[in-house]
């Protein structure tokens, strides 16, 4: 069976050309990738984020040459510590993109870690007490909204504080640029489904198992409902880590070490991938689909990025078209 309402979408590597070129990276590899998904018909693409934990191109510039450079393909953070950001800058950079791509942006953002020394030390550098990443980010949705609709903005909170504040202008879309907010199962992670029913526009996912990932819907669904939302105004996206590779063994191997690399440690195992499988690919999108995903994105676990797109154009998206 063909799942045609599905979107798929796919992860360009800005991180990726960082970790292969070191102080000169290949930065035209990420518009040659938006352009090539595009081209295949893919429907969306993303971006990470960090600062100096896992350094890479700056998300929202790297967008927007992204934007300049394709005409159709929406294009996403995936997912953006926003609370490395003042929320008015990011507001503004946001609104930039969002007119430059004439309404293709979607901030996809998260509270971030803060378990090893290189997150903890993240947070350091910007200036930002790690307790409050959340709360940060709570506040600066808020504000953004309220930025994005080119009206003066007055807010006092625990973190900002602004007076009648406009960036001059509005997003394209409206009323604002879409939010996703990551919103995973687990212990330590029980205000992600209130505040996401309550801030955002959808979820994104990134190490939840099918299972998990519908047990987290239906809780963000109950959690919109509480408070007179309909479930159906919020989006579900999911985000794979994948290897594609003719040769499963050599793919499987290459996905572990590309994650290795990417991360320091491979903290999540077989929550990622499948690698090498472009069947189990195919299956595993399927899956989270069954699971209420509208829209899976696809992160490859591989130092050679344009193959993967070329095999996952051949391969994988006819499954899904």
């Amino acid at each position: 069976m063909i799942d045609t309402d599905l979107k798929l979408g796919v992860v360009l590597p800005t991180r990726g050309v960082v970790l292969a070129g070191g102080d000169d990276p290949d930065a035209g590899l990420i518009v040659r990738m938006a352009r090539l998904a595009e081209d295949a018909g893919v429907d969306s693409v993303w971006v990470g984020d960090s600062l100096v934990a896992k350094p890479r191109l700056e998300p929202l510039a790297a967008l927007a040459a992204v934007a300049a450079s394709t005409k159709r393909v929406r294009m996403g953070t995936s997912v953006l510590l926003a609370a490395l950001r003042h929320p008015v800058l990011l507001a503004q950079t946001a609104a930039t993109v969002d007119q430059l791509s004439e309404g293709r942006l979607t901030l996809a953002m998260g509270v971030g870690g803060a378990f090893t020394d290189a997150q903890q030390n993240e947070w350091a550098t910007a200036g930002v007490e790690k307790r409050t990443r959340a709360t940060r980010v709570e506040e600066m949705v808020e504000i953004m909204r309220g930025l994005w609709s080119g009206e003066p903005v007055t807010f006092h909170g625990k973190h900002f504080d602004l007076d009648e504040v406009t960036i001059g202008y509005r997003s394209h879309q409206r009323p604002g640029v879409p939010v996703l907010l990551a919103t995973h199962s687990g212990e330590g992670r029980s205000r992600q489904p209130a505040r996401a029913a309550k801030l955002s526009d959808g979820i994104i996912s990134i190490s939840d198992n099918p299972e998990e990932f519908a047990a987290v819907r239906n809780e963000v669904a109950r959690e919109a409902g509480a408070i007179g939302r309909s479930p159906d105004e919020l989006r579900s996206v999911y985000y794979m880590t994948v290897n594609l590779d003719p040769d499963a063994e050599k793919g499987q191997e290459e996905g572990v070490r590309w994650v290795t690399d990417y991360y320091g440690l491979n903290f999540w195992g077989d929550r990622w991938g499948p690698y090498g499988d472009t069947e189990g690919v195919i299956e595993r999108i399927r899956s989270f689909s069954a699971a209420g995903a509208d829209e899976v994105i696809v992160r490859f676990a591989s130092y050679d990025q344009p193959r993967q797109m070329e095999l996952f154009e051949r391969n994988v998206l006819p499954a899904f078209r």
